[in-house]
């Protein structure tokens, strides 16, 4: 992985970093794998503005990704290495023996021609997957699933990762990138490695249209709202406009919202850092 800086020869270049992409293999996506991506503009249904500062945006189609990783002790030969405008992360098309083709999150360090497979008798190799029971403590991992057959949920943008701290019983214990210590089934699947393309966070757009291009519109910060807008609004001149919240009035720093009588509190054993 690495990012590049521009010459500033315009304005918007002078602190725009980019990404290298040198671990992408090709442009061209598995055309089998690809599906219609169709744009709300932030509207429901009923055409009315359900989520604001959400519209336009480059046209994209959706990769079609094996979260699951079903296919047990099938292994699989890693054919491309791409970007997916989908997600932060880069994804792997991989080659089933039997010529079916998937895509899949791409760990760090994945290379094409690599055999990857998923089972529970697998060695713990970067971009196998394998149950929590059977990967050995203190290994980094990703996509982890919450519960068992649902398929990834947790650490799968760029450059993520969970590690196995322990096992208790049919409970396994690891630590989340929020820096949340939580018990999962041990019989949840995760695959070996942290994600691809971990310079992500080190991207600098340089402009305001890039974010257009991502289909972001402009943001109107509280302050400048009217009183009927928004508690932050309001006041003569430049007002701060109180403690910082939202819309709804929920107070915006360290406050936790999280409910005292959720059914999982029992399962987080070191709640995530503020």
């Amino acid at each position: 992985m690495s990012v590049r800086k521009l010459k500033p020869i315009t304005p918007a270049q002078r602190f725009r970093v980019v990404n290298g992409f040198d671990a992408i293999t090709t442009d061209k996506p598995e055309k089998s794998l690809l599906a219609p991506k169709k744009k709300s503009g932030g509207r429901n249904n009923q055409g009315k503005m359900t989520m604001r500062y959400i519209g336009g945006g480059h046209k994209k189609r959706y990769r079609i990704i094996d979260f699951k990783r079903d296919r047990k002790d099938v292994s699989a030969e890693v054919k491309t290495i791409e970007y997916d405008p989908n997600r932060t992360a880069f994804i792997a098309l991989v080659q089933y023996t039997d010529g079916e083709k998937r895509y899949i999150i791409a760990q760090n360090g994945l290379k094409v021609g690599q055999t990857v497979v998923s089972g529970e008798q697998v060695a713990p190799e970067i971009g196998n997957a394998m149950p929590l029971s059977n990967i050995p403590l203190g290994t980094i991992i990703s996509c982890v699933e919450l519960r068992p057959g649902q398929g990834a949920v947790m650490a799968r943008s760029a450059g993520a990762f969970a590690q196995l701290m322990a096992r208790d019983g049919k409970y396994a214990t690891i630590k989340l990138p929020s820096g949340e210590t939580r018990m999962v089934m041990a019989n949840c699947l995760a695959t070996i490695g942290a994600i691809s393309n971990s310079d992500h966070q080190l991207l600098v757009s340089g402009k305001a249209g890039r974010g257009r291009w991502l289909g972001r519109r402009p943001r109107t910060r509280p302050v400048v709202m009217n009183p009927v807008d928004h508690p932050m609004g309001g006041g003569e001149g430049k007002s701060s406009g109180g403690h910082p919240r939202s819309r709804k009035g929920i107070p915006a720093k360290g406050y936790r919202t999280r409910s005292k009588t959720k059914a999982s509190n029992r399962y987080i054993i070191e709640r995530r850092k503020k």
